[in-house]
């Protein structure tokens, strides 16, 4: 299936391709046509052409295909949008980076650390942004969580902490059978992952030990599932670090982030959908969050937008403003913690990450902007 697109104004929005017309991608999508002013949703491809036509037809896109192909090399899409399931990520970016497109993709960046690495060097070698959706970095309460570390307020990190606990029924999963294994690790965790580093800034995650097991639907066990895990990751500077998520968490969405040090302790994230609390004969309540895009909202708003700057940056050779986007060695970074864990819950072991794959980091090692007294300030 082709499209033919008519040559677009220099002056034209930033124009964006869709690939995955499904949960997370629509939500993009939407986030697209109505919340970043400079951007605009041109095409949709999804295998599923049906689910394409109903979101461009609800959105306004102009076109749309059932080929990834036809959007990665219409000349008039600046970037790409990849929100297709996970096996398709890597040669997504690939393609599209080939093609000379700009790409945001959701999490895992790839399967293995080898098909991630193939993608990130046709990146660098067409120099072309590539944008991971870590999306916590840009929920306002762990950005400020970042700058209070960089600015001293935990000194040098010693404990941290992330968990996800997906909002569910007391019926339990829905249809746990589909649930492919190693989803806890590769596609729920990895945000945790990526969370620990970046809150331990300039440290590289070194050893992994994982213990995972289907305590909400132990029926599925057999076929792959696992639902409720705890990786603890040691880091080169010494700090240690516990992630753990569960798939039916009965009270709502919730996601925290905590790092404890040498001056003092930061946290973030939470279940509540605000700081109302109500406290009444029955106890004392407060209304909860049940799906991660009530939950992460604005965040994912946020990190599409900066993605859509750095491709308008890159057009004009002028540096984006803002924070730095998660990038292809926070992906990396991020998946050798996960595929270390799939590691170390098979053999029951610690697993060095080294193992899996060398790692640098992402970013400088930690220098706090100023001093910080523990117990002067906030």
């Amino acid at each position: 299936m082709t499209y033919v697109q008519q040559p677009a104004d220099d002056s034209r929005p930033v124009r964006l391709g869709l690939i995955g017309a499904g949960w997370i991608g629509a939500f993009h999508a939407e986030s697209v046509a109505h919340r970043i002013p400079n951007a605009r949703l041109d095409a949709i491809a999804d295998p599923a052409l049906s689910a394409a036509e109903a979101l461009a037809g609800k959105l306004g896109a102009a076109r749309i295909t059932a080929d990834p192909a036809d959007v990665i090399n219409d000349p008039d899409i600046d970037a790409v949008l990849v929100a297709s399931p996970a096996r398709f990520h890597s040669a997504l970016i690939a393609a599209a980076a080939r093609a000379g497109k700009d790409v945001f993709c959701e999490k895992p960046g790839g399967r293995t650390v080898e098909e991630l690495d193939e993608a990130l060097a046709a990146a660098d070698a067409a120099g072309v942004n590539v944008q991971f959706g870590f999306n916590r970095r840009f929920a306002a309460d762990f950005a400020a969580a970042r700058k209070l570390i960089d600015d001293g307020a935990v000194g040098v990190p010693q404990l941290l902490r992330s968990l996800t606990r997906d909002p569910g029924t007391a019926a339990g999963i829905a249809f746990p059978e589909r649930i492919a294994p190693g989803t806890i690790f590769l596609e729920t965790l990895i945000h945790d992952f990526d969370t620990l580093n970046w809150l331990n800034p300039g440290a590289v995650p070194l050893k992994v030990h994982a213990v995972a097991d289907a305590l909400v639907a132990p029926e599925a066990k057999a076929g792959g599932l696992l639902d409720t895990a705890v990786v603890t990751v040691t880091y080169s500077n010494g700090a240690i670090a516990v992630a753990e998520a569960n798939f039916n968490a009965l009270y709502g969405y919730d996601v925290r982030g905590e790092v404890f040090g040498s001056a003092g302790m930061v946290s973030a994230g939470g279940p509540q959908a605000s700081s109302a609390v109500s406290y009444t004969a029955a106890g004392i309540a407060s209304d909860t969050v049940r799906l991660n895009i009530d939950l992460f909202h604005d965040a994912y708003t946020a990190e599409l937008a900066r993605f859509v700057d750095g491709v308008a940056a890159r057009r004009t050779g002028r540096t984006p403003g803002g924070v730095p986007a998660p990038g292809g060695a926070d992906a990396r970074n991020a998946l050798a913690v996960a595929l270390a864990a799939i590691r170390s819950h098979e053999t029951g072991l610690p697993v060095d990450v080294s193992a899996v794959a060398q790692l640098q980091a992402a970013e400088p090692e930690l220098q706090p902007t100023g001093p910080h007294v523990p117990g002067v300030g906030a």
